[in-house]
C-alpha cells in the first residue's frame, strides 16, 4: 500500500514530533479502539476490518517521498513544521507495537475494546486515524449486512451497491465487509476477484429497451446465456413480462436449459412477488427464483416478508453499502494507561461532561461468559489487575446495577494477538471462515438481543475492580480541575 504511513491525519504527526522533541519516544502507552453506541439504533455490532488493518500495518513505512512532502509542510510563519531530524527518525521507525484485537465476524457492544495498542507511545499515536478508518467502516457495514441478512431469514442476499459506493475504494471494502456480515454473493467482479466472494449478475432495462419487444430481449438473451437466465421483468408491465418470460422458459427448457428465476425492481413488491408465483408454479417452474431489489433494507424486507411477499432471492445496494441510515460508527480511540522507561504503568483516564464519552483505564480485555450454549454477559477487566475469584459487573451506565457471574461458567477472552514487537502473529482466517464465524456468533445470543426495533440490552459491564479504580481516577482529576 503506496504511503500508508501518511492515511492520518496532520495532528498526530505534530503530536508524535511533540514526543520526540520532548523526549518521550521510549515511554510506552496503551490504547483502545471502542464505540460507544451500537449502530442503526440495534442491539448488536459485528466486528469487521482486521484483515485490513493488518494489510496496512504490514505496509506502514515513510518512504523517502514521504518525508519530502512532510518537509514542505509550513507553519504559519511559513518556515517548515517539521525540523530534518525529527523526519529522519521517522524514516528509521519501524513498528514495535503489540496488537490485540477481536476476530472478524464477533459480536461486540458498546466500550469494549475492538483492538487494543500497546508499544512506543509514538507509535500507538501516529496508528490512531488509520485504524479508526478501516474498523470503523468495515464494521459498519458488516453490522448492516448482518441485519439484512437476519430480516431476509434463509434467503440469500446479493450486494450490488458498486455504482452507489463513495468511490471505489469505499465499493469494494463494503462488498468485502458485507460479505462477513452474511451477504452470499456481490455484482462487484473486482472485489470478486480480489476476495474471491461468488459473483452474480444479469441484465438490466437497457438490455430490454435496446430490442423492439420485450419477449425478443428475453429470448435473446436466453440464445446468448442459456445457463443465467434471470430476466428482469418490470421494464413495462410486470405481470406482463412474467407471462412473457415464462414463454421464453418454454423453449430453454426444451433445448436443455432450466430458467434461473425473474427479477422485480419496482411496484408493490409484495404483491406483485406473490402473483407471479402463481404465474410461475401453474407453468411448471416451481424452481425459478424470484430476485427483488428497488433500495432494500431490513426494515422493508421484514415487512415484504411479513405480508407474505413470494421473495426468495433479495438485492439490496444502496442502503447497504452507503449504510443509509447511519453514515459513520463513531469509533473512537483512547489512551488508557502510560509508563516511563522502567517505571510503573499509570492509568488514564478522560472526562467529559457527558457520561458515555468518559473513557475507561488499564489494559482492558473482554471476557465473554457462555451457559448452556448462549452468551450471558460479557466483562470488560483490566490484566494489569488479577481479578478475584468472583466475577462481578458493574453496570458503566448506572452503577447501582451489578451483576455476579455464576461460578463454572465458561468465560473466554475476546481479543487474541495481532502483532508482537511489529512482527505479524495472527493466523489470518478465509473470507468465508469469517463469514461463518458471524452466523456462528450471532447464534450465541438471544432473539431479543437481535431485534431490528427496540431491541433487549445485553449485559455487559466492568469488572467490578476496574470500576473501583475509573472512580477513584475520576474524582482525583476532578479534585484537581477544582483545587485550579
Amino acid at each position: 500500500m503506496e504511503g500508508a504511513a501518511l492515511l492520518t491525519d496532520l495532528y498526530q504527526l505534530t503530536m508524535a514530533y511533540g514526543y520526540w522533541k520532548t523526549r518521550r519516544t521510549d515511554h510506552e502507552a496503551v490504547f483502545h479502539l471502542h464505540f460507544r453506541k451500537p449502530p442503526f439504533a440495534g442491539g448488536y455490532t459485528i466486528a469487521a476490518g482486521l484483515d485490513p488493518v493488518t494489510d496496512w500495518l504490514q505496509a506502514f513505512r515513510f518512504a523517502a517521498d514521504d518525508l519530502a512532502f512532510l518537509a514542505r509542510i509550513p507553519g504559519n510563519d511559513g518556515k517548515p513544521i517539521f525540523e530534518e531530524a525529527f523526519l529522519d527518525y521517522l524514516g528509521r521507525l519501524r513498528l514495535e507495537v503489540d496488537i490485540d484485537a477481536v476476530p472478524e465476524g464477533t459480536v461486540v457492544f458498546p466500550h469494549q475494546p475492538l483492538l487494543r495498542v500497546r508499544g512506543p507511545l509514538v507509535q500507538g499515536q501516529l496508528l490512531e486515524t488509520a485504524l479508526l478508518c478501516l474498523v470503523n467502516f468495515n464494521t459498519l457495514i458488516a453490522t448492516k449486512a448482518a441485519r439484512i441478512c437476519q430480516a431476509a431469514g434463509d434467503d440469500p442476499v446479493l450486494e450490488f451497491g458498486l455504482r452507489r459506493a463513495q468511490g471505489p475504494d469505499g465499493a469494494i471494502m463494503a462488498s468485502r465487509a458485507a460479505h462477513v456480515g452474511g451477504c452470499a454473493s456481490t455484482s462487484n467482479v473486482l472485489a470478486g476477484k480480489r476476495y474471491g466472494i461468488p459473483v452474480r449478475g444479469t441484465h438490466a432495462h437497457s438490455w430490454v429497451m435496446s430490442f423492439d419487444d420485450e419477449e425478443g430481449a428475453f429470448e435473446a438473451y436466453a440464445q446468448a446465456m442459456p445457463n443465467n437466465c434471470v430476466f428482469l421483468v418490470d421494464t413495462y408491465d410486470t405481470l406482463a413480462g412474467v407471462r412473457k418470460a415464462i414463454a421464453v422458459a418454454r423453449r430453454l427448457r426444451a433445448r436443455g436449459h432450466e430458467l434461473v428465476g425473474i427479477r422485480l425492481d419496482s411496484g408493490d413488491l409484495a404483491w406483485l412477488s406473490a402473483e407471479a408465483r402463481k404465474l410461475l408454479d401453474a407453468a411448471g417452474f416451481s424452481q425459478a427464483q424470484i430476485v427483488a431489489s428497488n433500495d432494500l433494507d431490513e426494515h422493508t424486507i421484514a415487512s415484504i416478508r411479513q405480508q407474505g411477499g413470494a421473495i426468495t432471492v433479495w438485492g439490496v445496494g444502496t442502503k447497504l453499502v452507503t449504510a443509509y441510515d447511519q453514515p459513520a460508527l463513531g469509533g473512537v480511540y483512547k489512551l488508557a494507561a502510560i509508563r516511563a522507561p522502567g517505571g510503573p504503568w499509570q492509568p488514564r483516564v478522560k472526562l467529559s461532561e457527558q457520561a458515555i464519552k468518559v473513557s475507561n483505564p488499564g489494559m482492558q480485555n473482554v471476557r465473554r461468559f457462555i451457559s448452556g450454549g448462549a452468551a450471558v454477559g460479557d466483562v470488560i477487566w483490566d490484566e494489569l489487575h488479577d481479578v478475584p475469584g468472583t466475577w462481578e459487573m458493574v453496570d458503566p451506565a448506572d452503577p447501582t446495577r451489578r451483576k455476579t457471574m455464576p461460578d463454572g461458567l465458561d468465560g473466554q477472552d475476546l481479543l487474541v494477538p495481532v502483532l508482537r514487537r511489529g512482527v505479524l502473529v495472527y493466523d489470518r482466517p478465509v473470507l468465508g471462515d469469517i463469514r461463518a464465524r458471524t452466523r456462528e456468533q450471532l447464534r450465541l445470543f438471544h432473539p431479543g438481543i437481535k431485534r431490528l426495533d427496540n431491541p433487549h440490552r445485553y449485559p455487559v459491564g466492568l469488572e467490578s475492580g476496574l470500576q473501583e479504580r475509573k472512580l477513584a481516577l475520576i474524582l482525583a482529576a476532578r479534585a484537581g480541575t477544582e483545587q485550579a
